[in-house]
């Protein structure tokens, strides 16, 4: 008796351990969901609170921040194998390569607003610069090598027209080694190239300050007052999800010195009897980019998703600036400025700073989005701009047509130029090379 009553205790113990184990195994599992959902409330709550506190910052202490070029944006900037600073360099004049990547009259995309030797420029060296890398080099331009890694690819541009001119770029650059069809075309804010045969496109959607606001007409935008919503941007964003690549850009447009915020959301941007708050223009920038922010993190699965975002791009208004002629700017400059230490005076360093810093706290939340520091290269190319030369949308005034001085762009940039430059360390990020 004594051994059958040990067998049947040796039975029960079995199944006890059995279904303890099995408790204590479901009872893990459950632990691990809760932790997992509340580590992920608090990733997004300590990233709020990050940007929380960076919204609190006053215009007066903003004001004090001093923005080292070479200095900053180290946390958002990704450094090579071998530790090369794509971004840290000087244009070497170089027309016995492969300069220029595209001929002008060869590229069937080209825009009027960037067709410089079409509307009447004649002379072409700011076409042969190559920019040089002081510690390496930078692969070079293999288009058809490229366009085998972009099959399937959707790459989108969204920004202002800067981002326009380097979307433009993009596609000359691109075009040449893509056989079979290819399209292009245009859908209010959404602009688009499709390589049919390879599923590549390459996108451009116009969203100036990223948030909605009063100049998101891609076609009519010329207007007195700036006024946004703030914290609006699902109406933009729907058009991006579902890019492989997202290069965004948003800078001119804030150099204002205030910004009007709607407020009340629900408002119509172009109504007449809205309410508003008008805010410094550097305080309302940094609020725009803590609700695209916020997007990126509930929206972008980095995995899948590349982000980059592209610095601040010179101006050359003031010739004075590289000690050129009082009262004039780019028109007829045909050499960059040859001083390495030269600044352009226009050049927002507290806003370089305020993206640097929104920047490295999506990092830090998770999502991480390439700064392309493209600003110190732009500097020196006061040579490149379309100033007079190219298509006129609007009718010139009786004093610009006398003193066409008056009516340079020095903005935005001639094709090919400057922006192939920034499409090749672009894609050199892209590729991981």
């Amino acid at each position: 008796m004594g051994r059958k009553h040990h067998v049947v205790l040796g039975l029960w113990d079995m199944q006890t351990v059995i279904q303890f184990s099995l408790f204590i195994f479901l009872l893990g599992g459950l632990t691990l969901i809760i932790y997992t959902n509340s580590n992920q409330g608090l990733k997004t709550s300590k990233f709020e609170a990050a940007l929380m506190s960076s919204s609190n910052t006053t215009t007066t202490k903003r004001n004090a921040q001093v923005f080292d070029h070479e200095k900053s944006l180290k946390v958002t900037q990704l450094s090579f194998t071998n530790g090369c600073d794509l971004f840290s360099g000087r244009w070497v004049h170089d027309n016995k390569s492969h300069y220029p990547l595209y001929k002008e009259h060869e590229c069937p995309y080209i825009e009027g607003t960037f067709a410089c030797q079409t509307y009447g420029r004649n002379e072409s060296k700011y076409q042969q610069w190559r920019w040089q890398p002081y510690s390496c080099d930078f692969p070079k331009f293999d288009g058809k090598a490229i366009v085998e890694k972009l099959k399937g690819k959707r790459i989108l541009f969204v920004g202002d027209s800067l981002n326009r001119n380097q979307w433009n770029s993009m596609i000359c650059m691109l075009q040449p080694s893509i056989p079979g069809v290819k399209k292009a075309g245009g859908d209010l804010n959404l602009y688009t190239f499709k390589a049919m045969d390879y599923n590549i496109s390459v996108d451009f959607y116009w969203a100036p300050m990223l948030v909605e606001s009063n100049g998101d007409s891609s076609t009519n935008h010329r207007v007195g007052d700036r006024v946004v919503k703030i914290k609006a941007i699902e109406k933009h964003a729907r058009h991006w999800a579902d890019a492989d690549i997202l290069v965004f850009n948003s800078y001119h447009w804030w150099k204002l010195p205030v910004v009007k915020l709607l407020r009340n959301v629900g408002s119509l941007l172009d109504d007449p009897n809205n309410e508003y708050d008008e805010v410094d223009s550097l305080l309302a920038y940094e609020m725009s980019l803590k609700t695209w922010s916020k997007w990126a993190l509930t929206h972008i699965d980095t995995s899948k998703t590349k982000l980059f975002f592209m610095g601040a791009t010179a101006t050359h208004s003031r010739a004075k600036g590289w000690k050129g002629k009082n009262h004039a700017n780019c028109y007829r400059e045909t050499e960059p400025v040859t001083n390495v230490t030269f600044r352009e005076s226009k050049t927002n360093r507290q806003m370089q700073s305020i993206l640097d810093s929104s920047l490295s706290k999506l990092k830090a939340a998770g999502v991480n989005v390439q700064y392309m520091n493209i600003t110190k290269l732009t500097e020196y190319r006061k040579d490149a701009h379309t100033t007079i030369y190219k298509k006129i949308w609007h009718p010139l005034t009786e004093v610009e047509n006398k003193n066409p001085q008056r009516s340079s762009d020095c903005s935005h940039w001639c094709l090919p130029g400057v922006p192939d430059t920034w499409n090749e360390i672009l894609l050199a990020y892209i590729l991981g090379r």
